[in-house]
Parts: C-alpha cells; sequence; structure tokens
C-alpha cells in the first residue's frame, strides 16, 4: 500500500503538469508565477515515466509473491528498506526539478546538465528497486529449494523475469551516471562523452517500456482469466512468451538512435532486426487473451463466430479497464513498428508523433491495466469490498480516459507527420506559419489533456473511496487456475542459467563493437560546452 500511495500522489503531479503542458502548447494559456514550461515537462516525463509507473509496479509485484510464495519477516524488512531508498531518491530528485535546476527532460540528454542531487536522487531510485530485486530473487530461490520438484507459481516465474530484465537493463543507466554525468555534473569532469551516455541511456531506455509492459503482461495473462470466470489458455506459452521478453527486450536499444552519427549503420540495422523480434511474444500475448476469451464464451454456451464476446463482464471495471488498454495497444503496436523502422523512422523521429506513441502504449495500454488492478488490489489490502458505486465510477473512469487519450493521441501523431517536434513550446511559434498549421492539433491536445486531467481527478476520488469509505469485507485476489487439458508445462522453462547466459550473449553480440566504437572514437572535448546549471 505504500507504493500505492507514492504511485497515485506521483500520478497526480504528474497529470497536473500534463495539464499545464497541453494548455501552454495551445498558445492561448501562459503558465503562471513565471514557470518555465520545461520544468513541467521534465516533472511530467520523470514523476510519471519513472516514479508512478516503478512504485506500482514493484508494489504490486511484491503482492504477487506474497500471495504466491510469500514472505518472511527478514525478506519484508529488506523490502522496507528498498522502499524507503526509492522514495529518498524520489523525494531528491523531484527537489531539483521543482526549483528550475533539473530541466533536462526524462531522458537527462547531455550535454544539458542537472545539479548534481537530480541525478543522485534517479541513482538511488534504482538502488531501491536492486534491493527489492534481490528479495524477490531470494523469494524465489528459497521457494524452489523447498519444492525441488514443483513447477514454480506463474505470477511469480514472470515476477522473476521481470526483475531480471530490469537489473541488467539498468547497468547501463548506472553506469552512466556513476561513470560520466554525476562527476561531470560535480565538476570533477569539464567534458563527457555525449554519444555514450546517451547509447547507455537507451540500452536501459527501451527495455524500460518493457518493464513497463509486463506486469500488465501479467494481470492479463493470469488474472483476467479469472475475473471473467475462465482459466489460462497455456501457462506454457506464457512463460515462453516471457523468456522471449527477456531475451529481447535488451539488445535493441540503438533503434533509438537511428539518426545520431558515430554509431556504424550495420549495427543499428543487427538492432533493428532483434527490435522485431519482440513482435513474436507480443501476438503471442494476443492469441492467447482472444483464445482465453473464446473458450470461456464457448464453455458458457455462446456460439457462432464472435458470440463469445458477449459473455465479456464488460460492466466490471476490472475487466474493462484493461480491455480497453488491449485495444489501445494495436495501434500502439503498429506505431511501435514505424518507430523502430531503420527507413521510415527518419519521418517521425524526434518530432511529436513519438510522445503521441507513449501515451497509447505506456500511458493508456499500461496504465489502463494498472487502475484495472488497482480495482480489487487497494480493496484487497485494506480489507475492503469493490461495491457497485465505484466499480460504475471506475467504468465512467475509464471512458473518460479512452475518449481523452484518443483526442490527444490523435492529434500528436497528426502534427508529428507534420514535422512538428517533439519537447517543444508551440506556443513559441505564434505568429508563424507552422502555428497556423497546427493551431487545430494544438486545441485538440488540450482539449484531450483536459479531459485526462478530469479523468485522474476521478481516478484520484476512487481510490480515496476504496481506502476509506468502501465497506470493510474481503475482496479476492484473483488469479486464475491453468486449463483442465492443457498440455503440462516443460521442465526447460525454467533452466535459469541458460535464460540468463542467452540474454547476456545478445547483449554482447549486439553492443561490444558500437560502444568500443563510440569510446574509442570519441572526438577530443566530447562535450566542449560546459553548460551553467539548470540551463
Amino acid at each position: 500500500m505504500s507504493y500505492m500511495y507514492v504511485a497515485m500522489i506521483s500520478l497526480l503531479v504528474g497529470g497536473l503538469m500534463g495539464l499545464l503542458q497541453v494548455l501552454a502548447r495551445s498558445g492561448e494559456f501562459e503558465l503562471p508565477w513565471g514557470i518555465n514550461y520545461y520544468t513541467i515537462l521534465t516533472v511530467h516525463g520523470v514523476i510519471l515515466a519513472l516514479v508512478m509507473t516503478s512504485f506500482f509496479i514493484i508494489g504490486f509485484q511484491n503482492a504477487l509473491m506474497g500471495k504466491t510464495i510469500g514472505f518472511s519477516k527478514k525478506q519484508l524488512n529488506w523490502a522496507w528498506v528498498g522502499f524507503w531508498i526509492m522514495l529518498i531518491g524520489t523525494v531528491i530528485a523531484a527537489v531539483t526539478i521543482l526549483i528550475g535546476k533539473a530541466n533536462v527532460l526524462y531522458t537527462f540528454y547531455a550535454p544539458l546538465k542537472a545539479h548534481p542531487l537530480f541525478y543522485i536522487g534517479i541513482t538511488l531510485v534504482v538502488v531501491g528497486s536492486w534491493v527489492t530485486a534481490a528479495v524477490n530473487f531470494r523469494q524465489f530461490y528459497l521457494w524452489k529449494k523447498a519444492h525441488p520438484n514443483e513447477k514454480s507459481p506463474l505470477l511469480a516465474f514472470m515476477v522473476i523475469i521481470n526483475m531480471l530484465m530490469w537489473c541488467i537493463a539498468t547497468i547501463g543507466v548506472a553506469t552512466s551516471m556513476l561513470i560520466e554525468i554525476i562527476p561531470w555534473s560535480l565538476g570533477y569532469k569539464n567534458t563527457i562523452n555525449v554519444l555514450l551516455s546517451r547509447t547507455l541511456f537507451w540500452y536501459f531506455g527501451h527495455p524500460l517500456v518493457y518493464f513497463w509492459l509486463l506486469p500488465a503482461y501479467m494481470a492479463w495473462y493470469a488474472i483476467i482469466p479469472k475475473v471473467i470466470g475462465g482459466k489460462i489458455f497455456s501457462d506454457s506459452l506464457a512463460r515462453f512468451s516471457f523468456i522471449l521478453f527477456l531475451f529481447f527486450s535488451i539488445p535493441v536499444g540503438l533503434h533509438h538512435q537511428l539518426t545520431e552519427p558515430g554509431l556504424d549503420s550495420t549495427w543499428k540495422f543487427i538492432q533493428v532486426i532483434l527490435t522485431f523480434m519482440v513482435v513474436i511474444p507480443s501476438l503471442m500475448t494476443a492469441f492467447s487473451m482472444f483464445a482465453t476469451f473464446e473458450i470461456t464464451g464457448r464453455k458458457k454456451g455462446y456460439g457462432g463466430l464472435f458470440g463469445w464476446l458477449k459473455h465479456l463482464p464488460w460492466k466490471d471495471v476490472r475487466f474493462l479497464a484493461p480491455f480497453v488498454g488491449m485495444l489501445a495497444f494495436i495501434p500502439g503496436g503498429a506505431g511501435g513498428i514505424i518507430n523502430a523502422s531503420y527507413q521510415i523512422n527518419t519521418m517521425v523521429h524526434n518530432t511529436i508523433w513519438v510522445p503521441g506513441h507513449f501515451h497509447l502504449t505506456a500511458a493508456t495500454t499500461v496504465v489502463l491495466t494498472f487502475f484495472g488492478i488497482a480495482y480489487w488490489l487497494i480493496p484487497h489490502l485494506t480489507g475492503r469490498k469493490l461495491t457497485d458505486a465505484v466499480n460504475r465510477l471506475g467504468i465512467y473512469q475509464t471512458i473518460l480516459w479512452g475518449v481523452g487519450m484518443t483526442i490527444m493521441s490523435t492529434a500528436m501523431h497528426i502534427q508529428g507527420l507534420a514535422g512538428a517536434p517533439r519537447r517543444s513550446n508551440f506556443s513559441d511559434y505564434g505568429g508563424t506559419e507552422q502555428a497556423a498549421e497546427w493551431g487545430a492539433y494544438q486545441m485538440a491536445q488540450a482539449v484531450g489533456g483536459t479531459i485526462l486531467f478530469f479523468a485522474i481527478l476521478l481516478m484520484i476520488f476512487i481510490f480515496i473511496k476504496m481506502i476509506f469509505f468502501s465497506p470493510k469485507g474481503e475482496q479476492e485476489f484473483p488469479i486464475a487456475q491453468e486449463e483442465d487439458h492443457a498440455e503440462p508445462t516443460p521442465k526447460w522453462t525454467e533452466n535459469w542459467k541458460l535464460w540468463i547466459a542467452i540474454t547476456l550473449v545478445l547483449i554482447l553480440f549486439a553492443y561490444t563493437v558500437p560502444i568500443m566504437d563510440v569510446i574509442q572514437n570519441a572526438p577530443p572535448g566530447s562535450a566542449p560546452f560546459d553548460w551553467p546549471i539548470g540551463s
């Protein structure tokens, strides 16, 4: 619950910053009190993309581990250590942003330089997550030791995959922080290898997307079937899809750097190919989910080609919110293919198309699934019931979110195709030809963003109501069982040494030569501009 409190406070703060952004970009609203546009942009990105997601995910995963394999007192104490380290880091980073000393966007690209405390705070968030990961690994190891011939619980298996991916990926951003960025921001170094820092960031930045997505997949695979009265289509397929995500989520960061000079085009192309491999487990997931929906409907007696759709509990927000997220992932995934395509990427790279894509995937697919989880997890943890009234409010909130995001994201995509840059305050273009061309899209984003902010306020109201005002009782923790006649799960799915070895080999193959090139061929004085702090 402590993780959930931080996540919801972050949602409110980050959402307010997003509202101010879209209003300022519309050209019809001026930020009050001399607020810097790039300050609120940085707050919005860091608080929502890094803080809100990380706290919700780790809290949710701890709930899954506690429910499936249990916590010892010692493990729980260490889990609290991880939480407090993350929270302290979050507060330090947030303060430096809010006082205008870290206007560096959530990607914190050099040569933009923030106050050292910003980087130290973000690093503490990562370190705290490592402590929690170590607790999860220890829990899983002890469970396997006590149950040597048993298949591990599916949700525990999925948590371990996600935390393995996270730990391997965050080595990149931690290395960049400790070796380059923090010494540079402290004044111990006058220059920095900009390309190396960006390459290490995107080594982490792309698996960050899957760190957001895989907990949503956990709910889709193993919780939604229970909510709709069905069973898991295939335990084996679910595990294998997560193993493939572990393989192909990390060695693909160069597809975020396709337009950057200094990186060999051959290695960019290789990583583009590896990126497209992620389509396979994504399609496996889509197949598994709709197979679950259809089989459950057939068992309930619904015939016809699409008769099974009728059985789905459309009036249950625990299902509706994640299902709307699933639908958003269809255009979101298509946009991701465009972003990762070697040549088509040049048309949309660094345009507002890219934030439009993020708002479909992270801010709709992932966040709506998280909301769907919250509707049963919060009452379960607080000993209360999900009432009909809260369920109805949740349905309204889901509809508001879907409508607002559709309007805003569509406008972003169209404006991006027209060449509008990302990370820019379009009110600065006032009176220009671009302002006239983009005006309608900017207003659409303001309308969509305003609707989204009302949806956020409604979610916060629902959160408070579930904690303090819902009637006391027991709320189900819905974990589905596997289909009765499903094929048994092969033991090789838990060959952890093999999966980790393959992951490391793929990473070494994809990154060794590019990083050596970046280091060996760095120009003298890689970042000659020692920019003022906070610039």
